[in-house]
């Protein structure tokens, strides 16, 4: 739905002031579901933003948190999450606390009752569907806060800048319906308060770059690791002299498209879930300079005291993270990442024996392990090996935010430049694929979006189809069909003794059939179930307009390798291995030839100390 004109000197109602406001503060986009309890606000928004109906709210906040993150730059416009009252709060909240852990951009905007039909402290209910929103929302939320007037305009403006501002997150705001329909008189921009500049915080950069340039004439084995807290314009401004800097690269999983892997220095993605020859390098480093992340346990893995022996460089704009137990660091700043890489790169070093070191262990170890030969299922990283052969600049890769829909685009895509990849591990949600995929396509629909989801995950928002054949969206959809929740499968056969439940079909968790829920919504699909109908059907989904879905059936027994281990003890403790002591175990003389510098622990006696 396309705005439509609209004299500002017309009479006005609150509602229309604030999206005003939001204009100014650069939003074109409303993502809605529609109530009667934000009725205002969404009439207002329709003759000044481009509003895109959903089907729930929960997909309308993926959506937008999707749509910001590919949208960030000086010029970008963003969206806007619009939910009523009630269930439409909280079905808005896995997204909200989704954003928060990733430390994303989304504003929601929720309705609420009448003023008058509030409940009073002593009283859970008065209202139809009243809940208090803004309660709800503030664990989750930089800002929670319910509006009452133009009296807290102010507050709305600063509320609203906030979720920009390090560390990003989610802001909330609750207006009653009274409020958004009261009349504003006079011209409505005298009505707008002054917005005030923004400020900017820096640190003392130059000084903590000297600090840290001193540490790395000092190493041999530097490693630059960067985060999704490094802009990605920056990031590609920047490929060139980074490469002069002369230390290896690696990136994060919200920093894996900062990096193509075509870059000279480029030499992985060190991940719990990630590349076991990244995860090797760096636990051989001996500096990591850690640039736009928090280096949290899915970086470091469960025994984060053996995730290196380097010296730890941290750059975060979140004193919180500089000061958490593990991983023990260095030297830490709250500064900007991208100040920091782009005072960083003015340096030249030479490491060219690390590097080239790294570049073996990379051959050596392949990304794909796992060895395959079962008949009427295609072989998971065939499928990506064939995906990352038709991926071009431009296109906006999606992964699943959880199961093998997750990690294995994530440790087996091989990105070309400008390519962007966007996922949200933090809250490991099913569910967030399709609705991340939407932001992604209406964010930029002139490229192809790719999204890589597994059919336990797709079925919990498979409802949002509506909204990309209604929308016509670009969205190439490759669905791993293998039969439920792999991940919970693999974990009840290997510490359960396949005490299944729950996990499939042939455990009570109901799957449709694929080709006829394309066929419902209109979408041109393909099933796929031998590897030699797949290189066709994968060329032809990536090649056709409009939306797409290639249904691509896996073995539900199939084995991702390789992952990082964990035992049970007889006291019921989980115990996990090094990210770098992946399974399947190294032969000894691979691990010989990988590892030539200190490690935690020497990869030929972690079995024996089992």
């Amino acid at each position: 739905m396309k705005p439509s004109s609209v004299d500002i000197t017309s009479p006005a109602t609150f509602a229309d002031i604030l999206i005003e406001l939001l204009l100014e503060e650069g939003y074109s986009h409303c993502f809605f579901v529609p109530g009667g309890n934000i009725m205002h606000l969404l009439n207002s928004a329709r003759k000044n933003m481009t509003c895109i109906p959903f089907v729930h709210e929960h997909s309308a906040v993926v959506a937008t948190e999707y749509f910001n993150e590919l949208r960030v730059g000086s010029d970008a416009r963003k969206a806007f999450a619009l939910v009523t009252v009630g269930p439409g709060v909280t079905n808005a909240v896995t997204g909200v606390a989704g954003a928060f852990l990733e430390s994303r951009e989304c504003l929601v905007i929720g309705g609420q009752v009448k003023q008058e039909d509030l409940s009073p402290p002593e009283l859970r209910q008065l209202g139809i569907q009243e809940l208090d929103g803004a309660q709800l929302m503030t664990p989750v939320c930089k800002v929670s806060l319910s509006i009452r007037g133009l009296k807290d305009m102010s507050a709305l403006r600063a509320a609203v800048r906030s979720g920009s501002t390090p560390r990003r997150g989610p802001v909330f705001v609750e207006v009653p319906l009274d409020v958004q329909g009261s009349k504003v008189s006079g011209n409505r921009k005298s009505r707008l308060p002054l917005a005030a500049r923004r400020e900017e915080r820096t640190g003392d950069s130059e000084q903590f770059v000297k600090l840290v340039w001193h540490d790395i004439q000092l190493a041999e084995r530097p490693v630059l690791l960067i985060g999704g807290g490094v802009s990605y314009d920056v990031a590609c401004a920047l490929h060139q002299s980074l490469a002069r800097l002369g230390i290896p690269l690696m990136t994060t999983w919200n920093g894996f498209d900062r990096i193509p892997d075509s870059h000279p220095k480029f030499v992985g993605r060190p991940n719990n879930w990630g590349q076991r020859a990244a995860n090797i390098i760096l636990a051989q480093a001996d500096l990591v300079i850690a640039v736009g992340t928090r280096l949290g346990i899915q970086q470091t893995g469960f025994r984060a005291e053996k995730w290196t022996l380097a010296k730890v460089i941290q750059i975060d704009v979140d004193e919180g993270e500089l000061r958490k137990p593990h991983p023990q660091i260095h030297r830490g700043a709250t500064i900007d990442g991208d100040s920091f890489l782009r005072l960083l790169a003015e340096y030249e070093a030479d490491f060219s024996d690390w590097l080239t070191f790294c570049l073996e262990v990379n051959k050596r170890l392949p990304i794909a392990e796992s060895s395959f030969s079962q008949s009427n299922f295609v072989n998971p990283a065939k499928l990506i090996s064939s995906l990352n052969s038709l991926l071009t600049s431009g296109d906006r890769i999606v992964p699943a935010s959880s199961g093998s829909g997750q990690f294995l685009p994530m440790q087996q895509l091989r990105i070309p430049p400008k390519c962007r990849v966007i996922t949200n591990k933090g809250l490991a949600s099913m569910g967030y694929g399709l609705a991340g995929a939407i932001g992604s396509a209406l964010a930029d629909d002139q490229n192809r979006t790719v999204l890589i989801e597994g059919d336990g995950s797709f079925a919990q928002n498979l409802q949002e189809l509506g909204t990309v054949a209604i929308q016509n969206l670009p969205i190439k959809i490759i669905l791993l069909s293998n039969d439920g929740y792999a991940s919970i499968r693999a974990t009840q056969k290997r510490h359960f003794d396949g005490s299944y439940m729950g996990c499939d079909t042939a455990t009570g968790l109901g799957l449709p059939h694929w080709g006829k829920v394309a066929e419902a919504f209109g979408i041109p699909h393909q099933i796929v179930s031998e590897e030699g109908a797949l290189d066709e059907a994968l060329r032809l989904t990536m090649s056709a307009p409009g939306p797409q879905i290639l249904v691509v059936r896996i073995d539900p027994e199939y084995e991702f390798a390789p992952k990082v281990g964990s035992s049970i003890s007889s006291d019921g403790r989980i115990t996990s291995d090094p990210v770098y002591d992946m399974q399947p175990r190294l032969p000894e003389k691979i691990a010989d030839q990988v590892v030539a510098f200190p490690i935690p622990l020497p990869l030929t006696v972690l079995d024996r100390l089992k």
